[in-house]
């Protein structure tokens, strides 16, 4: 019998566990495409065209990528952040909208990002 039972509840377990999430619901992110470290020790200075350089240095390294926004900093996920951020280099330093999921882990926002595109305003 206990083992009858034990079967069943770690059947139940995997069961629960297999079920899949809700998917999240993709968002719009308009923000400026900055290197995430300077922006946090250089604040302003960490930003706009006058670090573009120093940026899109930092982003061929493949260092942390993120969109500062008025009131957070999104950090850059998944494919759009692969390979040495790859395919952010034509947006480094501009004013760009995003869409995609965001996730949060260990106090900072992220952003899987699935389409990226230079803001119009």
């Amino acid at each position: 019998m206990r083992k009858m039972f034990s079967i069943l509840a770690g059947a139940a377990f995997v069961a629960a566990m297999t079920v899949a999430a809700p998917a999240a619901e993709p968002v719009s992110v308009t923000g400026e495409l900055v290197e995430v470290a300077c922006n946090n020790s250089k604040g302003e200075g960490g930003r706009g065209e006058a670090h573009a350089n120093c940026a899109m240095a930092c982003a061929k390294r493949g260092n942390q990528m993120g969109i500062l926004t008025e009131d957070a900093i999104y950090l850059i996920a998944g494919d759009y952040s692969a390979n040495n951020n790859a395919k952010l280099l034509d947006f480094v330093a501009k004013r760009v909208e995003a869409r995609g999921e965001v996730s949060e882990k260990d106090g900072q926002t992220f952003l899987n990002v699935t389409s990226m595109m230079v803001a119009t305003q």
